[in-house]
């Protein structure tokens, strides 16, 4: 989920940077990268200051965090169990090769 929002976001900054022209089909005036960046710079700042604002929904963020960080921990350890068990099938020792017997 993390890697569409993700993909989503950057996707989105790239249209943004990409010169299309400067009406949309309405007559409209798009935006430029400098405007979009001046706005993304003020929605980080309002994001930074919702702590203060509402310290319950920081609290239930780091919960998150820490859950989704603990079921991140336990799969790569159940991955690395996983890739270090030893191959439990047994092995030929003896090495068996074309050659002809020494006696002939």
């Amino acid at each position: 989920m993390g890697f569409i929002i993700r993909s989503a976001f950057w996707l989105s900054l790239v249209l943004l940077l990409v010169p299309l022209g400067g009406n949309d089909a309405n007559g409209e005036d798009t935006i430029g990268p400098f405007e979009a960046f001046a706005a993304a710079r003020g929605a980080i700042g309002d994001i930074s200051g919702m702590c203060e604002r509402k310290p319950e929904v920081c609290a239930i963020g780091k919960s998150a965090i820490h859950t989704i960080g603990v079921r991140a921990r336990e799969g790569a350890r159940m991955a690395m169990a996983a890739i270090e068990e030893p191959d439990t099938a047994e092995t030929d020792t003896e090495i068996t090769t074309g050659s002809v017997p020494a006696g002939e």
